[in-house]
């Protein structure tokens, strides 16, 4: 594979994506270890099947700093649920939050997420995309792994396994895995999905904006009434 002392990152990083498109998650995990090293964070929502990547990850790369942005309006039982892992699985927890608390931003600007998609968009970009993108400034990360798979969403069906956004290098390393993957791994390691799932939720954030699956509604239409899909933390726009 070329290296990034004669090729420029954005060939190294298409080179890689194509060399770990039939690899293993475990092997992404690991190139992605060996390439960036200390500089290597890795993102979680604590969502229905967070385990899995935390398990995985921290099995390969034990201590790397783990990022969970608290909009502040997450479900106790999300609460719970990491406290849990964290606890069981010795996470190097690091967690971020808006400048604001969630009673000064509703100060500031109403209930923005019953303001339409624009008002989603805002709220978002306050909670959720400003504190990820501190986070990755402090930590000083050059290169992020994420749980994304290609079978959530429309919007992530052609994710690659590498790419760069916001100048960072993205690895997702279950990002080919189906539904019936993560369930197997999460049985064969004793793990669980989070409390939620049991009772229909499928995607699991704010307690505003996330509904259960059912009353014919898409799992994709269970967060932010349907307006849309992706908070901006994995917007595939970002991505070049």
């Amino acid at each position: 594979m070329p290296t990034a002392d004669n090729v420029s990152p954005a060939v190294e990083i298409a080179a890689a994506d194509r060399v770990l498109s039939d690899a293993a998650a475990e092997e992404r995990v690991r190139w992605a270890a060996e390439r960036f090293g200390d500089s290597l964070v890795v993102s979680t929502s604590f969502g229905a099947q967070s385990a899995v990547m935390l398990h995985m990850v921290t099995r390969v790369v034990p201590g790397i700093p783990v990022i969970f942005v608290d909009t502040g309006y997450l479900f106790p039982e999300t609460y719970r649920f990491a406290d849990a892992l964290s606890a069981r699985l010795r996470l190097n927890l690091k967690v971020y939050r808006a400048a604001e608390s969630p009673a000064w931003i509703e100060a500031r600007h109403g209930r923005l997420w019953e303001q339409g998609e624009k008002g989603i968009d805002a709220y978002n970009q306050i909670v959720k995309v400003e504190p990820m993108q501190r986070a990755l400034s402090e930590l000083g990360a050059r290169a992020w792994l994420a749980g994304l798979r290609r079978t959530q969403s429309s919007t992530r069906n052609r994710l690659p396994v590498v790419s760069i956004q916001d100048g960072r290098a993205k690895i997702l390393p279950i990002v080919t895995w189906t539904d019936r993957d993560v369930h197997r791994y999460l049985a064969e390691n004793g793990l669980p999905y989070h409390p939620l799932w049991e009772k229909g939720y499928v995607s699991i954030g704010d307690v505003h904006t996330t509904r259960p699956l059912g009353g014919g509604i898409t799992a994709e239409e269970t967060r932010f009434f349907g307006l849309k899909r992706e908070c901006g933390l994995h917007d595939p726009g970002a991505n070049i």
